[in-house]
């Protein structure tokens, strides 16, 4: 990170979670001069395994939540920069009951941390999302049909789309979830603060991050969920879109966003403002049935799945990141392939079987 020098604290938001937690450690390791503090309200089952976690690595827990203003204060203390990891990730929030907790979370909850930023005069990482494209234009794109996955075609009907994914110029003029909505919103909102108040912040557009201490669910964490379903030998479904498990998403291990990170980092003035998409990209896509695939390979076990033809909302048949503008901008490419990040999610569920059994299993 030689070249962003701002004295201070890291704080990371969403610390006891999963991206939040893997990225505090990382910032710690890398630079062990600097407090390292992880602010979490613990909401998601199985953040609290964290904080031993970031204890032993001399990193400062903090329970708070990012929707009080007031637990973001940090009077007396100077902080260098926020990540801003926190979130209610999953798509299906908001269906069939209140937004509430989502909207206060994911865009007040951002706001308050930019008003922190402006305050403390700190630098802003902002973690979005490639849910900010819009659904019905993603599942109007042109597919090829093949054996084990849907592959998008050469000739597309909206710009920024291509055989290599979704770029920065995809329209956004359409419906996306609640959750996308929110996310877009903050984006907007932090430019406008890197803009008005000389808040410099990053922003990147995240497809799938995935990776140990992941607490995968249905609706969120699909990677280690397949693989935890694997290890503990319990039955999945293919859901909607035919019911054979033919959709993709690119992969992203959460090492690999670190690396950009400090990268952008050395050169923000280059990133203020500016919306980039970060993710694994054509090359580490694979669809649910490749997936299984390598999870029964790296288990030895085979599981039922059975198929469910019924679409979800908001389900998307494919997104892969075109990664052509960060990559334009820095040279950063991701390291790891699927296969390994899915072999990081083994060893880990294996190394800490007792305690994450309930967590993954129950």
């Amino acid at each position: 990170m030689s070249g962003w020098d701002k004295p201070g604290a890291i704080l990371v938001t969403g610390g006891a979670g999963f991206v939040g937690s893997n990225l505090a450690i990382s910032f710690k390791r890398a630079h062990p001069e600097r407090n390292v503090l992880a602010l979490d309200n613990l909401k998601r089952r199985g953040s609290e395994l964290n904080i031993r976690r970031l204890a032993s690595e001399n990193i400062e827990f903090v329970h708070g939540d990012i929707r009080n203003p007031e637990d973001l204060a940090f009077a007396g203390r100077d902080i260098a920069l926020i990540v801003e990891c926190s979130a209610e990730p999953s798509v299906l929030a908001g269906f069939g009951g209140s937004p509430a907790y989502l909207l206060n979370s994911n865009l007040t909850g951002a706001i308050n941390c930019f008003e922190a930023a402006r305050l403390h005069r700190a630098d802003v990482v902002f973690l979005s999302t490639s849910r900010v494209y819009p659904v019905r234009y993603l599942n109007d794109l042109n597919f090829v049909e093949e054996e084990t996955r849907f592959s998008l075609a050469t000739e597309q009907p909206f710009p920024g789309a291509s055989a290599n994914g979704i770029s920065e110029n995809f329209p956004l003029d359409a419906p996306r979830s609640l959750y996308g909505a929110t996310k877009l919103a903050a984006e907007l909102i932090a430019q406008e603060y890197a803009e008005m108040y000389d808040v410099r912040v990053i922003i990147n557009r995240c497809g799938v991050i995935a990776g140990s201490w992941q607490m995968g669910k249905v609706d969120q964490g699909v990677f280690t969920l397949w693989m935890a379903a694997h290890y503990f030998g319990k039955s999945l479904k293919y859901i909607g879109f035919g019911g054979a498990g033919k959709q993709v998403r690119d992969v992203l291990h959460v090492d690999d966003l670190f690396d950009v990170l400090e990268i952008q980092l050395a050169q923000i003035d280059q990133f203020n403002g500016k919306i980039h998409n970060v993710g694994g990209g054509l090359a580490n896509a694979l669809s649910l049935q490749e997936t299984t695939a390598i999870c029964r390979e790296i288990t030895g076990n085979r599981i039922d799945i059975a198929a469910d033809l019924q679409d979800r909302p908001a389900d998307i048949k494919s997104y892969i990141s075109d990664n052509a503008k960060i990559s334009a901008a820095c040279g950063w490419q991701p390291n790891r392939n699927p296969r390994q990040t899915l072999t990081d999610i083994f060893d880990w569920i294996r190394t800490n079987e007792r305690e994450l059994k309930p967590v993954l299993h129950g």
